[in-house]
């Protein structure tokens, strides 16, 4: 090979090992920009709907000024802690000394205004209080996200289909209203503002001006974010006067049933409140077995249920139930979880769900998150099989899975 053939050849080389990282860098900056057109695209399209509302266009445009896709918020959608920590590990986390001393100097300095709310809604400081802890650490933390930022980027991507959208019209109507300025609407990744984090929806339905200075403010005024979880609770059926419900102690030989029952007929079962207090002698309650038969039994009444209308987590309301407990003189509970089980990987979590699917139970999309569905349908193939039906999923239930499908 001659010297100007072998020069010829290096810089063809040259050329074609530089043009591969070029080539992949265009592509990636040909995403972008096509992602950046679309999200325009999609704020273009929206402003007829924004103006049907009544929202003007210097407030829409105030709205979006220099607004582009979040790119965290997808990633996100996936770490609902929730749903996703053993619910020992939440619990740990939501009842955190430095919470409960938080909790504690909060009601402290708040009291007065939590007895006035207490008694014209009905709802029980200690559950208002377990809410703002656990949203806010009380009003510590209401979150660092552009609220528009954020719910633009949710809808523009069609996650959960048109849900995002209308909580992005319910945003530029809050602000038409002047309720906050756009710089302070400010909250979650997935839209949620305020103290105790009202997505707009909630914030249109059930805020409320408590200190009367003519704007519902659940970013700064902590009376009005106290009352409108409050008037949130209540017209999501919160019964005065009833528990959200308690730790138990279950006899030997208990036949774990299921649906409510009448406390008196729970009592009759031989079942004990751990803390030694006499049964409440009117309402029903339903067995909660959280970690199943091996972890803390609770007694659970249609007002946890009312909590979980908040977050439809069982461990986030049990998280704000047993906090606001704490914080008005309540025992740590008794019993011991099963730390030392293994927790389920998302994956293993997916094919429970994938599997009890083709078993014939409706559980939902597969997406890894244990919610009441996927447990009740655990529970009735427990019971089928002669297990204990706890509903609790474990590596022993999905191993019990496997044998059923392979069958």
């Amino acid at each position: 090979m001659t010297l100007l053939l072998r020069s010829f050849v290096l810089a063809l080389l040259v050329l074609t090992l530089n043009a591969v990282p070029a080539d992949a860098a265009s592509s990636k900056t040909k995403k972008a920009a096509t992602k950046r057109t679309s999200f325009e695209t999609f704020v273009v399209q929206l402003w007829p709907a924004a103006s049907a509302r009544g929202v003007s266009r210097a407030t829409f445009d105030l709205a979006f000024k220099g607004v582009t896709p979040d790119p965290s918020i997808v990633e996100l959608t996936r770490k609902q802690s929730e749903f996703v920590k053993p619910v020992w590990d939440y619990l740990f986390s939501a009842t955190a000394p430095v919470r409960v001393q938080r909790g504690i100097t909060a009601h402290d300095a708040w009291g007065d205004t939590l007895s006035v709310i207490e008694q014209r809604y009905g709802v029980d400081r200690s559950v208002l209080l377990g809410v703002w802890g656990m949203e806010t650490s009380f009003g510590g933390f209401t979150g660092g996200k552009d609220v528009i930022r954020s719910l633009a980027t949710l809808a523009a991507i069609k996650y959960r289909g048109t849900y995002f959208r209308t909580e992005l019209l319910t945003a530029l109507e809050i602000l038409q209203q002047g309720h906050v300025e756009r710089s302070a609407m400010r909250g979650s990744w997935a839209g949620a503002m305020g103290q105790t984090q009202f997505m707009p929806t909630s914030f249109r339905t059930f805020a409320v001006d408590f200190d009367g200075d003519g704007h519902k403010n659940i970013w700064t005024s902590v009376p009005d974010a106290l009352a409108s979880s409050a008037e949130f609770l209540r017209q999501k059926g919160w019964q005065q006067g009833l528990p959200w419900g308690f730790e138990v102690i279950l006899p030997s030989q208990f036949d774990f049933r299921t649906g409510a029952h009448p406390f008196s007929d729970w009592r009759a079962s031989g079942i004990a409140r751990a803390d030694g207090r006499a049964m409440p002698d009117q309402g029903e309650a339903r067995l909660f077995l959280p970690a199943g038969a091996a972890g803390p039994a609770f007694l659970v009444t249609a007002n946890f249920d009312v909590i979980k209308r908040y977050n439809a987590s069982d461990a986030y309301a049990l998280g704000v139930a047993h906090l606001g407990d704490l914080l008005m003189g309540g025992e740590a509970f008794r019993a011991a979880w099963p730390e030392h089980e293994k927790p389920l990987t998302q994956a293993q979590r997916i094919e429970i769900q994938k599997t009890l699917t083709r078993l014939g139970y409706a559980v939902g999309k597969p997406d890894g998150r244990m919610g009441s569905r996927t447990r009740e349908a655990i529970r009735d193939f427990q019971r089928r099989r002669g297990i204990i039906p706890d509903g609790y999923p474990n590596e022993r239930m999905l191993e019990a899975l496997r044998n059923s499908a392979s069958l």
